[in-house]
């Protein structure tokens, strides 16, 4: 029995890795795109998936991945408020933050829009 028990997580290993993703939510910043993810574990407890995806020339995408789990969820929201806070309210109040929000990415206004990202890209990656 426990070798059923065994070969049912290793099969599920194996299987895609966008099978666990419970929700997501894509963010596209210029060259960058964000993918919040909620994921669930083998234990089917959830976690957060933030990757970055960012193209490089001749089509090779460079992502960066941050797990987050729920017991620093409060930790992790409140640090990332503060150093946000900390540059709009301290360093740059002058910067105009709300002239990104409206835009369209592909607009060639749009910093570092000369490059559209509309999917995770699995093939290659660096």
């Amino acid at each position: 029995m426990q070798d059923d028990k065994n070969w049912n997580r290793e099969e599920k290993r194996k299987t895609n890795d966008k099978q666990d993703i419970v929700f997501s939510k894509r963010v596209k910043a210029g060259k960058r795109t964000y993918f919040f993810d909620v994921r669930a574990n083998l234990s089917n407890d959830y976690y957060v998936t933030i990757t970055e995806s960012k193209r490089k020339h001749d089509n090779i995408f460079v992502r960066h991945k941050l797990y987050l789990y729920k017991e620093d969820f409060n930790k992790f929201a409140e640090g990332l408020e503060e150093v946000v806070s900390y540059i709009k309210e301290e360093l740059l109040p002058e910067f105009d933050y709300e002239k990104f929000d409206n835009r369209d990415e592909d607009d060639p206004g749009y910093p570092d829009s000369d490059i559209e990202q509309d999917e995770y890209p699995d093939d290659q990656v660096k």
